[in-house]
């Protein structure tokens, strides 16, 4: 849901008349934006776990998250040619739906490191997972890029509501990697939103008809948020 809180803003921001009204407006945006990131943040959070150490897993942050917002910028300029293709949409789906199977239900106990090799394995982990947070990121903000350029026509402000949701998905995220460390079900719970988001972006392509309102989504995401919430590591 990152990038959603620009859609309902996008008719306002058209009809200001100067920049300074605008930046009136940014406050509100930056809050919704840091609201609304947590499904995403967790996420991506969670893709970071395998990552040995807390540099690695910001560096990796850093760099998936960049990498995203370039995707995002591209998709949201060239979205006329490219949101016409379907299949764009289904993968995004299936990939998110194929994140959550692999990281749950066949959880990821098979990177076994080389101890002749340890550089070389910790370098393609990290690159694998860098590759994993720009791929999943893209997928999340699919729904809400396309809603967004449904609504208005103006690439600048659509381009800068995806920044301030890049930013605040960055700072929730950072948030998120140290609560992982305290909550054992919010691992799980980041994939289980991630399966949610993936059904949910299947279903709006593949069916014409909404059989469920996009909020009971988000409800179940809430839902998975709090169970991951709900126990503490045991330090002793």
């Amino acid at each position: 849901m990152d990038s959603a809180a620009i859609n309902s803003f996008i008719p306002t921001l058209d009809q200001v008349d100067s920049w300074s009204e605008i930046l009136t407006l940014l406050p509100i945006l930056i809050i919704l934006e840091l609201l609304l990131s947590a499904d995403n943040a967790i996420a991506l959070a969670s893709l970071t776990k395998s990552l040995d150490s807390a540099a690695l897993r910001s560096k990796a942050l850093n760099i998936g998250i960049a990498i995203s917002l370039l995707f995002r910028i591209f998709l949201i300029l060239l979205s006329n040619i490219l949101l016409k293709f379907i299949i764009i949409r289904i993968f995004a789906g299936l990939y998110l739906i194929y994140l959550f199977i692999s990281n749950v239900i066949f959880s990821r106990e098979s990177d076994i490191e080389d101890p002749e090799n340890i550089e070389t394995t910790i370098n393609f982990k990290f690159l694998k997972i860098v590759a994993l947070l720009s791929l999943t990121d893209f997928a999340f903000s699919i729904d809400s890029i396309t809603t967004a350029v449904a609504i208005s026509d103006q690439y600048i402000l659509i381009i800068f509501g995806a920044i301030i949701g890049v930013l605040a998905l960055r700072f929730t995220s950072g948030i998120f990697l140290r609560l992982l460390e305290i909550f054992v079900r919010l691992e799980t719970a980041g994939y289980i939103a991630i399966l949610i988001v993936g059904i949910k972006l299947l279903l709006n392509t593949l069916i014409t008809e909404r059989i469920l309102p996009d909020y009971y989504f988000y409800i179940l995401i809430l839902f998975a948020f709090i169970w991951g919430f709900s126990k503490k590591e045991q330090f002793t």
